[in-house]
Formats: C-alpha cells, sequence, structure tokens
C-alpha cells in the first residue's frame, strides 16, 4: 500500500522540527567564496504593514550579497514601476541590475530582479512562466569577477500547484535548451508540499535530489521553506541558511536565504562538462533561440475563475499556517 504524502499541516510541523535541528550560522558570518541570496521583499510592505523600501534596502546590505536575486520588487499592477531606490543600493552596496530591455519604470520582469557586484553580464533572457497568475524568470549568463561562469534563474512560482508544475517543467526546458553552465535555481517558489506531492519533484531530471528545505515563512515565524536555492551541481553550493535578523523579521513577509559558490568546484565542474561535451557530440548544436513568452488565458469570466482560484490558494495557505500557531488568521502572503 502506497505511503500518503505528508499534509500541510505536517509539511509545517516537520519544518519547525528542522528549524529547531538545524545550526544556523550568526547573520554577520562571512565565508570563503561568493555569496548569493533570494528575497521576497513583498513589494517593500513590512509586517506592520508599512510601506517602506528603505528598510529592504538596508537588509540587503545586512547580507552583502555579491549576487542577489529579489521577488515583488515592482508594483504587480499598472506600470509596474520599480520600488526600490537602486541609486542608493548602488553607492551603499555597489549592486547593480541586470540591465533588461525595455526596462521602462520597472525594477525587473514580473517583479523578479537580480542584482550583482562584479562580473560580466554575457545575456539575459526574460521568461514569462505558464500558469493563471502573471509570473516570470530572469535566465542570466554571468561570468564571476575572477571569471567563473555562473547561469542563474531567478523566478517566482504561482500559488497553484498545477501552476508550479507548469512552471518547474519550463525550467527544465530552459536548463536543455542552454549550453552547460553552473546553474543556480533562485527564487520564493511558493512550494510548501513535502515528499512526491511536490511541484519541485519536477526539477529532478536537471538538479538531482533536491537539498534539505529551509523555512523562510513568515518571517516572525518561519515555518514553510518557500524560498529556494538549488544548484544544479550540488557540491558547488554550500548549506543554505536564513538572514534572520531584527530588520529583516520586520521588512517583509518573507526572510532572505542566502548561500555560498565554490567558484573553484564550479570551473571544475564546467570544464568536466566542457570536456565530456567535446568527446560526445551532440548530433545537433543546442537551441539558442529565445524562449517563448507563454500567454494566460483570455475572456472576462476565465480571468475572473482565475483569480478566485489564486484568492482560495492564498486563504488555504493562511488558514494552515494560523491553525498551526493557534491563532484564527494567517500571516499575510
Amino acid at each position: 500500500m502506497q505511503k500518503k504524502s505528508p499534509s500541510l499541516r505536517a509539511s509545517i510541523i516537520a519544518s519547525l522540527r528542522e528549524r529547531r535541528r538545524t545550526e544556523r550560522p550568526a547573520a554577520g558570518t562571512r565565508q570563503e567564496g561568493t555569496l548569493v541570496a533570494s528575497y521576497n521583499v513583498h513589494k517593500c510592505v513590512g509586517v506592520d504593514g508599512k510601506f517602506d523600501p528603505g528598510r529592504i534596502a538596508q537588509v540587503i546590505a545586512e547580507i552583502g550579497p555579491d549576487v542577489i536575486a529579489l521577488q515583488e520588487a515592482d508594483k504587480r499592477f499598472g506600470e509596474r514601476h520599480g520600488l526600490l531606490d537602486l541609486d542608493w543600493l548602488e553607492r551603499e552596496t555597489g549592486l547593480l541590475p541586470v540591465p533588461l530591455s525595455p526596462r521602462g519604470r520597472a525594477h525587473g520582469w514580473h517583479g523578479n530582479v537580480v542584482l550583482f557586484r562584479q562580473g560580466l553580464v554575457r545575456d539575459v533572457h526574460q521568461v514569462a512562466l505558464p500558469g493563471l497568475e502573471p509570473r516570470g524568470a530572469l535566465v542570466v549568463d554571468l561570468d564571476l569577477e575572477d571569471g567563473t561562469p555562473l547561469r542563474l534563474v531567478a523566478a517566482h512560482f504561482g500559488l497553484l500547484r498545477r501552476s508550479r508544475s507548469q512552471q518547474a517543467r519550463m525550467i527544465l526546458e530552459i536548463m536543455g535548451s542552454r549550453d552547460e553552465r553552473p546553474t543556480l535555481l533562485m527564487g520564493d517558489l511558493n512550494e510548501w508540499r513535502l515528499g512526491k506531492r511536490s511541484a519541485l519533484e519536477e526539477l529532478g531530471p536537471a538538479f538531482g535530489t533536491l537539498p534539505v528545505p529551509v523555512p523562510s515563512f513568515p518571517s516572525g515565524m518561519p515555518l514553510l521553506a518557500l524560498d529556494r536555492i538549488i544548484a544544479n551541481r550540488p557540491d558547488i553550493l554550500s548549506q543554505v541558511v536564513v538572514h534572520d535578523t531584527p530588520l529583516a523579521r520586520a521588512a517583509s513577509d518573507h526572510l532572505p536565504i542566502k548561500a555560498y559558490i565554490d567558484r573553484e568546484q564550479a570551473a571544475l565542474r564546467l570544464a568536466e562538462s566542457t570536456m565530456l561535451a567535446e568527446s560526445h557530440p551532440l548530433s545537433e548544436p543546442a537551441r539558442d533561440e529565445t524562449l517563448p513568452v507563454a500567454g494566460l488565458l483570455s475572456g472576462e469570466a476565465q480571468d475572473k475563475r482565475n483569480r478566485e482560484l489564486v484568492r482560495k490558494a492564498g486563504a488555504r495557505l493562511k488558514r494552515a499556517v494560523g491553525r498551526t500557531l493557534g491563532r484564527r488568521d494567517g500571516p499575510r502572503r
């Protein structure tokens, strides 16, 4: 008889136990390697309901990343203009946004922004992810300051499991359509389930066994590992940890997560992959065209239905977290 996959409530309890078991490095600890981070900034609205981009910028400065992927850094509707002071971030942290075209008034693509300190951007693709919500991903080929090549897939997945499965499969298409590079998938992947019910199991062909999830949501008492940093070569990445400070707990409903890249291992893995490709050439060259943009379902009635499905999915998550915490209302999402 097949065992049932863990329920959302069981997943939350498992996350609590993992949080107690895992010893986390201090927020200010600096290790060797390239520091990468991911942070859902919640449109710069903190847990107190206040819109304060300055707090978000200060949290980013606390982290001191070499590369960081942000989600919800733009307004969601209308002109979707950016919410952060990028000039301040450049002055205080040296971080620059990966250039997009056209940018308009937005910082990123569907709210996704990648900032980096040093290096050379080789290529950028803006991908609209399938599903009922407007979600996207940035695919960035970056050479680090020492020349180490790195590919970042910075993404924000949807609230519906069906959408997350579609989005994970598109990530696999992205991986298969590009030349070999050490690759990180970073972002708010919105998957709170564990085991075979998790939509992230779809990522196995490209990323293998996924690392132990690290609870990052809600920021006041992290229970769910919604945010992830996953490498296609696990040995290039250190343990993923949360950046847990008083300011981070107040600035957004998500805590940032971070890890270090071992540049020597990344360069070694790339050399091995290049030698393998040369000894076993493909029958046809790898595709290098821009990935197609997936459209949303049209029609006013369908749009209304889609919004209602997303609203219900968010409400279920809030209720489950609230029940586990013993509160009537769950955290804002």
